[in-house]
């Protein structure tokens, strides 16, 4: 069968060049295995449950297993969601699974990314991969919201009726668009059966496809790989993709999958009997959307309620201004890299890490944005926040709203100046090596703690990493005394480089000279 198949795919070959590709080993590259596995389980599950769930408005009278519900009018999604809780076998523990799944791929896609963005990984030639993730991303966001929208709970309604709001904010084609995806009036009768096929089929086929197309760049550019010695642009160092990655990718793989089951039997999540079914009259007391949306939502809660008119139309600023701020931050994301390129005006390839702390400015700038998301996850959940800590809702808005511009700028700052101190921390260990704890007495009587010299490879390691001078928009006068034009775009550019990459930004390494004449014993 292996010579029949070559024959005609030439697969000995191909496994000859690639079976034995090497890739590093660090536990932070896991993350993206969690991502991966946890989206094999989404799927897993999720063909599970489009076998009993029926995507129906129609009205009907429940009349089942769960007896506190009967006799209450419901939508056949509701209806057929209690049937898959209660009445199919396992139904509840896969739905569960499915649940928590898509709460950790959403949550390992941002730590992934965070761990890509602090380390530098997304440079030339992994641009194209970065944007690649980020879209993988943004698109498990509006597939987590359609997913726990499909229910048809008072919950998942009330989720619905919030994301109506917004869309009816936008100036103009609001309503038009509300219109369209509901197909008339608020709730309609269209929106389940509209939002299934985009569930289940759409959003998954896409993201199926970017992440094998981010697999095969992952293979094609060769893994990243965290400074050390042997380590350079071109070497990689690490073990072979078979059998020894292959070997550990594949238990890993069940290691997940036995996790999130066990979350799905024992943890309790969306218990939609609970809520009971939606009505348009009715909302749930501390409705929350799934943390990933709590950004979005906590924008808006926290909004004053602006309104002007303009022509004829009433534009509400307070829904419409933070409804298009979630999408700009996250482009903001999206194009950092090309940013960062354009000015540091570097085309050269990186392979190798940096660590967090030698890019203080990059680092300050993640650490911000995570501050701002869990700023505006707390205006999200301020009504949970208020009830549980007998704090005043008032209280909790105005220290959001405070907190949204105060908050990053200062986890910027304290982050750079930590980043600065290890950085000097680093310095001091290469030129007088580590700090042993031992006391140590001089025949003078001058008591001093006793170090111990740094090995080849950790000295590499710390000083491996480049300080190339920022883009500098050089003489404004040439030999000949003519005054040479500059663009805004250059004179911003080397503004914004000397605030990432000058000497605020970085303390110098230290020199062999240095080293040399402190270990001569002077």
């Amino acid at each position: 069968m292996a010579d029949w198949a070559d024959g005609r795919l030439g697969l000995y070959a191909l496994a000859k060049a690639n079976m034995r590709k090497v890739f590093p080993d660090h536990w932070s590259f896991m993350l993206g295995e969690v991502c991966l596995y946890s989206f094999v389980v989404l799927i897993l599950t999720g063909v599970y449950l489009t076998l009993f769930f029926e995507p129906s408005s129609a009205e009907v009278v429940y009349d089942g297993s769960y007896t506190p519900l009967n006799g209450i009018v419901m939508t056949r999604a509701f209806e057929s969601t209690l049937e898959i809780s209660f009445d199919v076998r396992g139904g509840l523990l896969i739905r569960q699974i499915h649940h928590w799944a898509a709460l950790v791929f959403v949550a390992g896609m941002l730590v992934h990314m965070m761990r890509v963005f602090f380390t530098g990984a997304y440079r030339k030639p992994r641009e194209i991969n970065w944007v690649f993730g980020w879209t993988l991303l943004f698109l498990g966001i509006i597939t987590g919201l359609t997913g726990y929208s499909l229910p048809d709970d008072l919950l998942s309604g009330t989720g619905l009726r919030f994301a109506q709001g917004a869309i009816l904010s936008i100036p103009i084609v609001g309503t038009y668009l509300a219109f369209f995806l509901f197909g008339g009036e608020f709730p309609g009768h269209d929106i389940i059966s509209r939002l299934f096929p985009i569930h289940v089929l759409l959003l998954p086929g896409i993201m199926l496809g970017l992440v094998v197309a981010h697999l095969i760049l992952v293979f094609y550019h060769k893994h990243t790989q965290y400074p050390g010695p042997g380590r350079d642009q071109k070497s990689v160092v690490g073990m072979p993709f078979l059998p020894v990655y292959m070997a550990k990718a594949g238990g890993f793989f069940f290691l997940v999958f036995g996790v999130l089951a066990m979350m799905g039997g024992i943890a309790q999540i969306n218990p939609v009997w609970a809520f009971g079914p939606y009505r348009a009259d009715l909302v749930t007391t501390g409705a929350q959307p799934d943390w990933y949306l709590g950004f979005s939502e906590g924008l808006i809660r926290v909004m004053p309620g602006w309104e002007i008119d303009l022509w004829g139309h009433t534009l509400v600023l307070g829904v419409f201004i933070p409804f298009a701020l979630f999408p700009l931050i996250l482009a903001a994301i999206g194009v950092y890299p090309f940013i960062e390129a354009w000015i540091t005006g570097d085309k050269r390839e990186h392979h190798i890490l940096d660590r967090p702390r030698n890019a203080p400015v990059r680092t300050g700038l993640g650490v911000a944005w995570l501050t701002l998301y869990a700023v505006c996850l707390i205006g999200g959940g301020n009504d949970i926040v208020a009830t549980h800590l007998h704090l005043s809702i008032n209280a909790i808005t105005w220290f959001v709203r405070i907190a949204f511009f105060v908050a990053p700028v200062l986890a910027f700052v304290v982050t750079k100046r930590i980043c600065l101190g290890l950085q000097r921390r680093d310095r001091e260990k290469v030129l007088h090596g580590r700090e042993t704890g031992t006391i140590k007495r001089l025949p003078h009587g001058e008591y001093i703690e006793v170090h111990e010299p740094l090995t080849q490879a950790q000295r590499f390691t710390l000083t491996q990493h480049e300080q190339r001078p920022p883009f500098e928009i050089g003489p404004r006068v040439d030999t000949n005394g003519v005054r040479r034009p500059v663009t805004i775009s250059e004179r911003v550019r080397a503004r914004l480089a000397r605030a990432m990459f000058g000497s605020d930004s970085h303390i110098p390494k230290p020199t062999p000279e240095e080293y040399r004449e402190i270990t001569r014993g002077h």
